[in-house]
C-alpha cells in the first residue's frame, strides 16, 4: 500500500503542497482530480522522489521511502508513466521498452508478454520510431513502458491528455483490467471527469495545493467534485 501522509513542498517560497495525504492500495484505482495548476503533477512527483519534500512522508508496502531516490523507489516496485508520455522518439518501440528494463535484475530484464496482450498494437510497431506513432499509440507505449519494470503501484499523470476518444476507452480497460488483478495499486491523476467516475474506487479532489474532497468513489458527490474542475 502506498501512504502519503502530510506532505508540504515548496519551489522556492511558493507553497505547492499543503499537507497532503493520500493512499492507493492493490486492486484498486484511486483518482486525484483538480484544475491544472492545484498541484497533482506535484505531488506524483514527491511521491516518485523527483521533488524533494518540505515535511510529512511517503510509505510503500511498509517502508517508508520520503528521502529514496527515484531509481530505487523504480526498484521497489513503482512505475512511473509522466504527463505528456515522454517516450524517445528516435528509438523503436522496442528500444523504447527495454528502457523500462534498467530498474530489474539482470536476470528478469524481459518484456512481458502480458505487454503486448493489453497493447496489441505494439506488438505490429516494434521496429517503428517512437516519434512515429500517434498520440494515442505513444500513449500506450509509455504506459507499456512501465509495465515492464512489472510494476506493484502504477502510477499514471493525466493519460487521457491530447489522446482521441476510441484510445481513452481502451487506456481505461487496460487500467481497470490491471487493478482487477489485483497485483497492481494504481494512482491515477485526471481532469476528465468521465473518465475517472468510471475507473475510481477512491478519490482525492485537490486545489490550491490541498486535498479538499476525499472518499470512496461510491460517496463521490458529482455535483461537489465538479466545482473543483471548472474553470
Amino acid at each position: 500500500m502506498l501512504s502519503v501522509e502530510g506532505i508540504d513542498l515548496y519551489y522556492g517560497a511558493s507553497h505547492a503542497l499543503r499537507g497532503v495525504s493520500v493512499a492507493a492500495s492493490p486492486g484498486k484505482v484511486t483518482c486525484v482530480l483538480g484544475r491544472n495548476g492545484v498541484g497533482k503533477t506535484s505531488l506524483l512527483r514527491a511521491i516518485m522522489g523527483l521533488q524533494p519534500i518540505g515535511s510529512g512522508r511517503v510509505s510503500w508496502e511498509g517502508k517508508e521511502i520520503t528521502s529514496m531516490p527515484a531509481y530505487v523507489r523504480a526498484r521497489l516496485g513503482i512505475g512511473f508513466v509522466p504527463q505528456g508520455r515522454e517516450i524517445f522518439a528516435r528509438l523503436t518501440v522496442r528500444e523504447n521498452l527495454e528502457t523500462g528494463l534498467a530498474p530489474l535484475p539482470r536476470g528478469s530484464r524481459s518484456i512481458p508478454a502480458s505487454v503486448y496482450e493489453l497493447f496489441p498494437v505494439l506488438k505490429d510497431m516494434l521496429g517503428r520510431r517512437g516519434g512515429d506513432l500517434s498520440g494515442g499509440q505513444q500513449q500506450q507505449l509509455a504506459i507499456a513502458r512501465a509495465l515492464v519494470t512489472r510494476p506493484r503501484l502504477l502510477i499514471l499523470d493525466e493519460p487521457t491528455e491530447g489522446i482521441q476518444p476510441s484510445i481513452i476507452k481502451s487506456i481505461g480497460k487496460v487500467i481497470r483490467t490491471l487493478a482487477d488483478q489485483g497485483g497492481i495499486a494504481i494512482l491515477l491523476v485526471e481532469q476528465y471527469f468521465e473518465f475517472a467516475r468510471e475507473l475510481a474506487d477512491d478519490f482525492a479532489v485537490m486545489d490550491r495545493g490541498e486535498v479538499v474532497l476525499a472518499g470512496p468513489a461510491k460517496g463521490m458527490v458529482e455535483s461537489e467534485v465538479r466545482r473543483y474542475l471548472t474553470v
